[in-house]
């Protein structure tokens, strides 16, 4: 891989808009922007400055445009970079990238930009991973979680461990030299102690994975019940829009649906399943598999029954039928605005054991239950509340560092493997086995920053970047 041509790209989105963004990178960016450029002359001026000016090509003008240079290595690429913002019509734009091409430039292949960065040391691969986190980001959340990995906490972790690694690492490599003399440069209790530290945060970060992809990709919120328990009803109160079709008549819902529903920055993927139920037909009995399925792929499940009509006994065989290994459960009465209340009682005040229930018996909380009623949108905001509390409060505190991407997981996972491959050999093996196992951890997480690379690995993440970035 070179930086010795000058890559050439539309930096904004493809289609018509009021301006589009053309950037260059490369060691001739500004001589070739300067050859086509009327105004002044781009070659003598500061870095960080903007100048006004005509694209012409020979006698014939292109457009007004403004012209940002940035002087290397002060800039993204640490190359010499410019920026032409030119009016958006697609016209305009493709005419002067075909003018910049000709003049020297060559398109630039997606995530060329942020190669470079990455190439030249401005961005460390977890970093520069971040920057397609950030582009891709669709929440507060994980708009948030993509900074700080750009900012460099997740680098700056992972090379406090590698440096702390690497010290002992060359210990041992040390003793090996002086094999025949039997003697010991690795404290085997200091080592121990710090592998065991190392292996304690690599395992905070994977286990942190978890609430990281949820926050990236959403948290799958499944909705269901029993026929006619109001399930569409309460997707529509909780979008606060007619989504699904409503009907008295039970089975309507016969797929799920799917609809995202942002609470305090973060997304849920919130599904609107079929009812559980014996089905009366093939299809139905389909959008019934499809259910327990999204069940038991979702995060948080909100359970929802009809708080008029349902027995305790079924009520029960429910709650146990659909509990599944890690996934939160909320137990929802619905319709309470048709109860019968005793004089004086409140809608917000009935609890499980109204209906004859302890949470406890299922492993649940008192607050994992709450009455509403849907269709007059009775108490939907603190059930939006609940969604919120029960996936996420008390996980994330906004300064923790989380691992969102999956490469990155798999890194830490193999480095956790070898490390405890390090503990237990502590004391029966010999010091080139445990170089062997130390080294193996510093490669996976070397892996992470792009302090180990290969060129395949590198094609493979930034060609799933934008053309321009």
């Amino acid at each position: 891989m070179t930086n010795d041509q000058t890559i050439v790209a539309l930096a904004t989105p493809n289609g018509t808009g009021a301006i589009g963004v053309i950037r260059l990178s490369g060691p001739e960016a500004i001589t070739i922007a300067n050859s086509v450029f009327t105004g002044r002359d781009l070659t003598k001026q500061k870095s960080h400055t903007i100048h006004l000016g005509n694209i012409v090509d020979g006698d014939i003008v292109l457009d007004e445009v403004l012209v940002s240079l940035f002087v290397a290595p002060r800039s993204y690429t640490k190359e010499n970079v410019v920026e032409i913002s030119c009016h958006g019509s697609a016209y305009v734009v493709e005419s002067i990238i075909k003018l910049l091409i000709k003049k020297g430039g060559r398109s630039a292949k997606a995530g060329e930009f942020t190669l470079r960065a990455f190439l030249n040391g401005q961005l460390d691969l977890s970093q520069a991973e971040a920057v397609a986190d950030l582009i891709a980001s669709n929440s507060k959340a994980s708009q948030q979680v993509a900074l700080q990995q750009l900012r460099g906490g997740f680098s700056s972790q992972l090379q406090s461990l590698r440096d702390q690694l690497v010290q002992f690492a060359s210990l041992i490599e040390l003793e090996l030299d002086f094999a025949e003399e039997d003697v010991e440069f690795a404290n085997r209790g200091q080592l121990k102690k710090l592998t065991t530290e190392i292996n304690g945060v690599i395992g905070g970060l994977i286990k942190s994975f978890e609430l990281g992809n949820a926050i990236k990709q959403g948290v799958n919120t499944v909705i269901a019940g029993r026929p006619n328990a109001g399930k569409s009803t309460l997707l529509n109160a909780l979008l606060n829009e007619e989504r699904a079709i409503v009907s008295h008549l039970p089975g309507t819902t016969r797929d799920t649906i799917e609809e995202v529903l942002n609470i305090n920055g973060i997304n849920f993927r919130l599904i609107d399943t079929a009812g559980i139920r014996e089905a009366t037909d093939a299809i139905e009995q389909i959008g019934v598999q499809r259910t327990m399925e999204k069940i038991s792929q979702s995060a948080l499940l909100v359970y929802l029954f009809d708080a008029n009509e349902i027995t305790i006994e079924d009520l029960k065989d429910d709650i146990n039928s659909l509990q599944k290994p890690g996934v939160n459960m909320l137990i929802v009465a619905n319709k309470i605005d048709l109860l019968k209340l005793e004089a004086g009682s409140q809608s917000s005040e009935i609890s499980v054991s109204d209906f004859g229930l302890r949470t406890s018996d299922f492993g649940l909380r008192t607050s994992d239950f709450l009455p509403i009623s849907a269709k007059e949108k009775f108490q939907i905001d603190e059930l939006k509340s609940k969604i919120y509390d029960t996936a996420i409060k008390d996980k994330l505190t906004g300064d923790e560092t989380l691992v969102t991407n999956i490469r990155h997981l798999e890194a830490l996972q193999k480095s956790e493997e070898a490390l405890i491959r390090v503990l237990k050999g502590m004391d029966t093996v010999t010091s080139d086995f445990l170089a062997m196992d130390i080294k193996q951890a510093l490669h996976y997480l070397g892996e992470i920053t792009g302090a180990v690379t290969t060129d395949d690995l590198l094609e493979n993440i930034f060609s799933k970047f934008c053309i321009g970035k």
